[in-house]
């Protein structure tokens, strides 16, 4: 196929994505690792049941085995195959991180909004938010858990309800700056609607800010995740985990390493892989960091 840039001049299409990914890997490599490294770990948790196998089957005449063509990480305390669990809590730590931060930038968007718009909410929430942000995260989650019972549905909202008040202030702070601004005075003045001007002026203006602070959202939830697992107080224990993983083998370190380096380095790996995604939007979105460029 031929894609035609200038008259008399044609450019395979071929050579023009190349050209477009080689530009973006020059200019955002931030952006190109972190999602590129994400990406494929998503791909991997969604495919574990096509390439791993039973992460809950136990056997016990095969407990703390070495890496082997049947288990290639080896086998944990329990007989169960470790690289088949390793796979499968990349679903639960992905899923749970995920969802986490897309229901506290949804809460916190809306809040954020609301509040920067009106002050008579805006002094109730902004208290409210206040307070939540003086407990501990994994403190209160912990609360909720411990009220509401375990479950990976308890578990996100667990984790979202400390995340709401970061995103919440980060929104109404750019809401009270663009509220003032020009255009949406005028858009106010021509009569349109407060629904209207709230999604056409103000609600885009949160949008790079908000997309930057879910990466940082997202790597803290899958690290509260993992923690409230290690703990005994996450998922259930039925359910494999990096988390559960780490905690149940945390005592045959000395023995079967892999039990613990496995699930230890995806969760640092994810982790990292969100961080650089984090970074690079926000150099993308820093118009001071585009000058320099």
């Amino acid at each position: 196929m031929k894609f035609f840039s200038t008259p008399g001049e044609t450019i395979p299409l071929g050579r023009l994505r190349l050209s477009g990914l080689h530009s973006l890997v020059r200019r955002r490599p931030l952006v190109f690792a972190g999602g590129t490294l994400l990406a494929l770990l998503i791909i991997l948790a969604i495919a574990a049941p096509l390439y791993a196998g039973d992460p809950v089957n136990m056997d016990p005449f095969s407990r703390l085995q070495p890496p082997s063509a049947d288990m290639w990480l080896g086998s944990d305390n329990l007989g169960r195959d470790v690289f088949a669990r390793t796979a499968f809590g990349a679903q639960i730590s992905l899923l749970v991180g995920l969802a986490s931060a897309v229901s506290a930038v949804m809460g916190g968007l809306l809040l954020g909004v609301i509040s920067g718009y009106n002050r008579r909410f805006d002094k109730i929430a902004m208290r409210v938010m206040d307070g939540l942000m003086s407990i501990p995260t994994i403190l209160l989650a912990i609360a909720l858990i411990s009220l509401t019972g375990r479950g990976i549905s308890i578990l996100i909202v667990a984790i979202a309800i400390p995340e709401i008040p970061s995103v919440t202030r980060l929104v109404r702070s750019v809401v009270l700056n663009v509220r003032e601004r020009p255009y949406v005075e005028a858009a106010i003045c021509g009569g349109a609607r407060l629904p209207k001007v709230l999604w056409r002026h103000i609600l885009p203006s949160t949008i790079p800010s908000v997309m930057v602070l879910s990466a940082s959202v997202c790597a803290s939830a899958i690290l509260t995740e993992a923690g409230l697992s290690f703990l005994g107080i996450g998922v259930p224990p039925e359910i494999p985990s990096w988390g559960n993983m780490i905690a149940s083998s945390r005592l045959y370190l000395g023995v079967a390493p892999l039990t613990v380096f496995a699930p230890g380095i995806c969760l640092a790996v994810t982790v990292l892989a969100v961080n650089l995604l984090g970074d690079g939007l926000r150099d993308l979105f820093d118009p001071r960091a585009n000058r320099r460029r």
